[in-house]
């Protein structure tokens, strides 16, 4: 799901710092949405994307495995194991399979929030 509504992007609170396990994901609920946030902790990094299985179109990506290919952060599914560049949700196993949708993160005061274009999908 591509999140265009409009251009005005909109910070939500998604959770504290320490709801997040290092190295791994979590679900945070924003609305209706389901979206997977995960922190890279030896990279000090955080990243968010959609948490629905393109494939099997189950709620997983949260549940997969994150690492690294050729330095682009990444996430496997744990269902087919296909995976995906955390930065820009294109699938890195094979370039005609369907990509995910990425969202910006950022972290302030130990408070994590999601970037999301339409502020009422949280509502």
């Amino acid at each position: 799901m591509e999140i265009t509504t409009n251009t005005q992007k909109d910070w939500v609170l998604a959770c504290h710092t320490t709801d997040v396990p290092a190295n791994g994901g979590v679900c945070v609920k924003l609305g209706d949405e389901q979206i997977a946030l995960f922190y890279f902790a030896r990279r000090n990094e955080w990243y968010a994307t959609q948490n629905l299985c393109p494939h099997r179109q189950q709620m997983a990506l949260s549940r997969g495995m994150t690492g690294t290919q050729e330095g682009e952060p990444k996430v496997a599914c744990p269902f087919h194991k296909k995976t995906f560049s955390l930065k820009d949700g294109r699938c890195l196993t094979d370039e005609h399979e369907c990509n995910i949708t990425t969202y910006p993160v950022k972290v302030v005061e130990n408070k994590v929030y999601i970037g999301v274009y339409n502020a009422a999908m949280v509502m």
